[in-house]
């Protein structure tokens, strides 16, 4: 499970955890029936206490985004459908759009700017056409 845990952030290493659970169910990385690690494994792998980890998974268990089977693990319990799926995408996509420009604001950037270094940051990442993907659209 790819769970990156930032020591220096303000956002608590307990909610860090139960947002990225989360996100990778929101990302379709983990889907209805998929086993979590136990709490002592991850705790381990994120090099932060038992109790913290053992907290993520309480407030996802009563949120039923998690289900715990003694003697067999913890599951994700279920996913949204795809409708609601796409909302949830949304609203968090929305979500990180939002906190960027109030970063921005706060910083004195313009949103010609900000426009600016957002599309830059997406061309940055397109992937560029290898030669041989080339010749096989001319084909």
């Amino acid at each position: 499970m790819n769970i990156h845990i930032d020591k220096t952030s303000r956002v608590p290493i307990y909610d860090q955890i139960k947002e990225q659970i989360k996100g990778l169910i929101h990302a379709r990385q983990l889907h209805t029936g998929d086993q979590l690690p136990t709490i002592r494994e991850l705790s381990v792998q994120l090099a932060v206490n038992f109790n913290t980890v053992a907290l993520s998974y309480r407030d996802l268990a009563n949120e039923g985004v998690i289900v715990t089977e003694r003697g067999r693990g913890t599951f994700v319990a279920s996913t949204p459908g795809e409708e609601e799926m796409s909302r949830i995408r949304q609203v968090k996509l929305h979500a990180l759009v939002e906190t960027l420009l109030q970063e921005a604001d706060r910083l004195g950037y313009s949103r010609d700017e900000v426009g600016r270094a957002f599309v830059d940051q997406i061309r940055a990442r397109t992937p560029k056409p290898t030669p041989s993907s080339e010749s096989s659209r001319e084909s």
